[in-house]
């Protein structure tokens, strides 16, 4: 992947990467376990970061749809409940870890097919690539700032759930 500081592209990449680690996931070939700790890290960097750094900047552009935002920062939440159900799982595919799998798949893939249609392509129309590359910047050292904080261990998404 091209090295960018444009937010659009990080967040695009992001949402391709996890699509990659829903395919390890649903794998039996695959490290499964290891896939899940990898996304779970992801996910909740990732919206982390947005909320943060991303969304209420975006909030400021008068074309950038206030309700949008709120909805994505609601579907983030939608997305932490469906990880924690996974990761509380006890056996790795099994037929509860299948289907808690896809619940995760559907409530991330719905979440970022609608904030790629409606936040991103906003941004990529209205805010300037100047200001989308210091967004990228933010977002990708609070992204890293999390997963070096491994943001995606079961008790920390249990307490963002929860909170």
């Amino acid at each position: 992947m091209a090295d960018t500081q444009d937010v659009v592209e990080l967040i695009l990449q992001d949402h391709r990467h996890m699509e990659d680690l829903f395919r390890l996931m649903r794998s039996v070939e695959a490290d499964r376990a290891a896939a899940l700790r990898e996304f779970a890290d992801l996910l909740i960097a990732h919206a982390l970061a947005e909320e943060s750094e991303v969304y209420p900047a975006l909030k400021r552009y008068k074309n950038i749809d206030d309700e949008e935002v709120e909805h994505g920062e609601h579907e983030h939440d939608e997305g932490n409940k469906a990880l924690l159900d996974l990761l509380e799982v006890e056996e790795v595919g099994s037929e509860e870890w299948d289907s808690k799998l896809e619940e995760l798949v559907e409530a991330v893939t719905h979440h970022a097919d609608e904030e790629e249609r409606t936040i991103l392509n906003g941004a990529r129309e209205n805010v300037a690539m100047e200001r989308r590359e210091e967004l990228g910047a933010a977002f990708r050292e609070e992204r890293e700032r999390q997963l070096k904080a491994g943001c995606g261990s079961i008790d920390n998404v249990r307490s963002i759930v929860n909170s």
